[in-house]
């Protein structure tokens, strides 16, 4: 499971088109679901900023990307993506202003005088930034660590340590995806009994995009699953046919189409015929394989054939990949030979 970034809507909507919630004047974004509000003015101020950087006036661009950050959450990816490209943007003015500068004679400045009796604290203040700044890149690892702790201590260490890292290889496919298409991801923050989520920076990202990013982990979390299959079939220690199980049928669950789930954030890449093709096909998975999970997915897909979500251009690339996937997993939980007792 991710959370990918909010899919945005036109600021004139009344209610949200992917859960249906009502929006209230001054909303940036949906109550229940956070998709964004401003699409409009978003895109024309993206479009107008880039033009600026194009022509040199980085200053003037600067200054118009700053004039989004009040239409968007504080929070949102969005808007941490425009702080850190006005940013680099400062950096790039500064780099100039530098260059300029470099054959003036420096001064050099004694801070520690100048600070007086303060220097001694705001040393020590600036180390502890430095060690919490290290603490946090450390949070893939220290989350991790946990992860596996809780998996290992109530399944054992051969299917707590193989599920934790089958939900790695699934995110790190989120993480493959979006430097694919040259944004920037952090590593993956795991959430024990939850699952795990990538948190990634982009702006005005067409659908397809991110349904390809989306569907990266459940294609990640198929690759994992069948691994464990082909280990059990070397090996047959049925730890790993229960991991290839697991894995399989968890990836599936993640391409139910609802907001919080990868299938969620695909599915808005795709047209109501094409959902409708998707609906029709779960319900011929289930009669050949008896997983009552294409059932969920279905139902999924008939929610979605009445949301006002629908691209202009849908994606039959998106369409085809999703089919594919449902029906290999399918298929991958199908052949599974599971028996009772020893899983673990």
């Amino acid at each position: 499971m991710s959370l990918s970034q909010p899919l945005v809507i036109a600021a004139s909507s009344r209610v949200c088109p992917v859960c249906q919630a009502d929006l209230r004047a001054g909303d940036l974004a949906c109550p229940r679901c956070q998709t964004l509000v401003h699409r409009e003015r978003l895109d024309a101020i993206s479009k107008s900023a880039l033009e600026l950087e194009r022509g040199g006036r980085r200053d003037d661009a600067r200054e118009l990307w700053r004039s989004a950050l009040p239409l968007l959450p504080r929070g949102s990816t969005q808007a941490d993506w425009i702080r850190q490209h006005v940013l680099e943007l400062d950096g790039q003015a500064t780099q100039m202003e530098k260059i300029a500068e470099q054959d003036q004679p420096k001064q050099k400045v004694d801070w520690r005088k100048r600070l007086g009796p303060l220097a001694p604290g705001l040393l020590v203040l600036a180390k502890l930034k430095t060690f919490f700044f290290i603490l946090l890149k450390l949070k893939f690892l220290l989350s991790f660590a946990l992860f596996l702790g809780v998996y290992w201590t109530l399944f054992g260490p051969w299917f707590g340590a193989g599920f934790a890292i089958q939900i790695l290889i699934h995110e790190m496919g989120h993480v493959f995806a979006v430097k694919k298409n040259g944004l920037k991801a952090d590593l993956p923050v795991f959430l024990p009994g939850f699952g795990a989520y990538v948190r990634w920076q982009g702006f005005d990202i067409s659908v397809d995009t991110r349904a390809e990013i989306a569907l990266a982990g459940p294609l990640f979390g198929l690759l994992a699953a069948a691994g464990c299959m082909g280990i059990y079939l070397y090996t047959k220690m049925p730890v790993f046919a229960a991991l290839a199980h697991a894995g399989a049928w968890l990836n599936l669950i993640n391409l139910i189409p609802v907001w919080m789930l990868d299938g969620g954030q695909a599915a808005h890449a795709l047209s109501r015929l094409q959902r409708g093709l998707l609906l029709a096909a779960c319900i011929v998975f289930y009669a050949l394989t008896d997983q009552k999970v294409f059932l969920l997915v279905a139902a999924g897909m008939a929610y979605r054939l009445f949301t006002k979500d629908v691209p202009e251009q849908p994606s039959t690339r998106t369409m085809v990949f999703y089919m594919v996937l449902l029906f290999v997993l399918g298929a991958l939980l199908k052949v599974i030979p599971m028996q009772p007792g020893g899983a673990f």
